[in-house]
Formats: structure tokens, C-alpha cells, sequence
């Protein structure tokens, strides 16, 4: 690693079943020097647990901006000042949604909206989904913002065995790759 500098990033995890592969790119993100903390919604969390993400990591899962076992703190806040990067990996229509809405009503929202710095997208959702018209607007309007780059989706196998025009996650190491070009 030489004199680089560790690079601090955030991983948001939402409620698309591509969840799973954010533990890929979470060990990835490891081996190329990056310290991650998880961010998870309470979707992500009925599909995979905080611990696995705890365990990949080596840092506290965050999972709620009122956490039962202590007192409440800008939790938010701490996550935006530390952070170098934000990413969202898989992006569910409901999160973008409320990214491009300012919809701050649960942690990860609430950091996107507190978040100043570089932010990565990676959506994962059904290909009707992903091509409603009012998934695409809020898509387009993000992509608009300074700072916030979008990776994939892209054709292939879905959840539902469908094969679908876009809605797949990307490849783990596309997001990787584009995760890294966002560091100097």
C-alpha cells in the first residue's frame, strides 16, 4: 500500500436480491485497500443478516438511525464525514426513488442526503421495473447531479429466471473498477 492513504467507503445496501453480491464487492473492496462500513435498509436485512456484513468487514453494521443499543447519535453525519466514497449496491427502485425525491425517512437516505462527496450507483431490479418510466425519470435526474455515476444494470438472468433486456447488477468487478476511478 505504500504511502497510499486507506480509502473510506460506505456501502449501502438496499432490498434487491442481488444483496448477496454485495459481499463480493464488499471483500473485493477490501483486497484493493478499502476500509468499508455497511449500510443496510430493513429490506436488505430480510435478505441477508447485518452479522455477515459485520464479519466481512471487521466494522459495526449500521442498520437504523435509532439504534436500540445506544444512545442515538448523528450517526449520519459520522457516516458522511468519514466516508470518501458512498455506494449503493444493489439499488432498488424504492431507494433511487427516494435519492432523487430527497427523501430522508431511514438511515441510508438520510446519508445520501447528508453526503457531499462522490456516489456510486448500482441498480438491481426486475427489467419492467427498471424500465418504468418513472424509475427512469428519477435514473435520469441522478445521473444529472454532480458526483453521482451510475454502474449498469445490464442484460442477462434476473431473480425471477426471466432473462431480461437491463435490471441485472452489474458485474462485481465493473462496480470495483468504477468505485476505484472515483479515487484520485
Amino acid at each position: 500500500m505504500g504511502n497510499q492513504r486507506l480509502r473510506h467507503v460506505t456501502l449501502g445496501v438496499s432490498g434487491s436480491v442481488a444483496a448477496y453480491k454485495a459481499c463480493e464487492l464488499l471483500r473485493s473492496l477490501k483486497k484493493k485497500s478499502c476500509d468499508v462500513k455497511v449500510v443496510m435498509t430493513t429490506s436488505a436485512q430480510k435478505l441477508i443478516g447485518p452479522p455477515t456484513f459485520r464479519a466481512l468487514s471487521g466494522n459495526p453494521v449500521y442498520t437504523s438511525m435509532w439504534p436500540s443499543h445506544q444512545p442515538a447519535d448523528l450517526t449520519h453525519i459520522n457516516l458522511a464525514e468519514w466516508s470518501d466514497a458512498l455506494v449503493v449496491v444493489p439499488a432498488t427502485a424504492n431507494i433511487i426513488a427516494k435519492f432523487a425525491g430527497g427523501l430522508a425517512d431511514d438511515l441510508l437516505s438520510t446519508l445520501w442526503t447528508a453526503y457531499d462527496g462522490k456516489k456510486l450507483i448500482a441498480p438491481a431490479m426486475n427489467d419492467n421495473m427498471w424500465a418504468n418510466p418513472a424509475v427512469q425519470r428519477n435514473v435520469e435526474y441522478l445521473k444529472s447531479l454532480p458526483k453521482v455515476n451510475f454502474t449498469g444494470p445490464v442484460a442477462g438472468r434476473l431473480a425471477s429466471g426471466k432473462v431480461g433486456e437491463s435490471g441485472r447488477l452489474a458485474p462485481v468487478d465493473d462496480i470495483v473498477k468504477d468505485i476505484l476511478q472515483m479515487f484520485p
